[in-house]
């Protein structure tokens, strides 16, 4: 993870209005995700910075925290939405799909498709364990809306879990062969979620007017 703020640049801010940590953050998704994680080095990263690499190291130990803090950057978000749902008062559905629908929104988001990354090899890497839990919280709250919304329990409920986990996340690979998506895709994908977690078309409806807009 980052270590504090770092020492600035010699120059001060970029053109891009970029903190010098966002730059080797920005410089390292585009690298990651275009030539991979394995074929990145630290020289690379610094480099489409625009920084040393002595003073990339004052904002990271190596490319594997820069790594950590990318990923962490695509689950967190919904972690602390996800736990705002568990405190509110409406209807398991529609917690469901607000879930399903900011979820998918945020792997969308953003320049480069840092959902890619899930699919490195390299995250079987102890040092990657804070994402793994985090996704782990995340997927726990999945489970209990879908029990809520679907009324499962046992095995249907884990894998319709699953299910539904999966079929948000796959945003991740329909991103990674058509850029342009086109507008409404999380609000598509929240609602196939709610019919693959056993609810009918009336309910899907309700459950999308009360939740939306997000």
């Amino acid at each position: 993870m980052a270590r504090g703020r770092g020492r600035p640049r010699a120059s001060g801010v970029p053109a891009s209005g970029l903190s010098t940590e966002q730059e080797i953050r920005a410089a390292a998704a585009r690298l990651f995700c275009t030539e991979g994680y394995g074929s990145t080095s630290t020289y690379k990263i610094a480099q489409a910075a625009r920084i040393s690499q002595a003073t990339m190291y004052h904002y990271f130990a190596g490319k594997h925290e820069i790594l950590l803090a990318l990923l962490l950057d695509t689950v967190r978000p919904s972690v602390e939405f996800a736990a705002d749902l568990t405190a509110s008062t409406e209807p398991a559905a529609t917690r469901l799909w607000r879930l399903c629908a900011y979820d998918a929104r945020l792997l969308l988001s953003g320049e480069e498709n840092l959902g890619s990354l899930y699919l490195l090899p390299e995250l079987g890497d102890e040092r990657f364990a804070p994402f793994h839990v985090e996704r782990q919280r995340l997927f726990e709250t999945y489970r209990d809306l879908v029990s809520a919304a679907g009324h499962l329990a046992g095995a249907d409920l884990a894998a319709v879990t699953h299910l539904v986990f999966g079929l948000v996340e796959s945003v991740i690979l329909r991103r990674r062969a058509d850029a342009d998506l086109g507008p409404g895709m999380e609000a598509r994908i929240a609602d196939a979620a709610l019919r693959v977690a056993g609810l009918d078309e009336d309910a899907v409806a309700r459950a999308r007017g009360a939740a939306q807009p997000l």
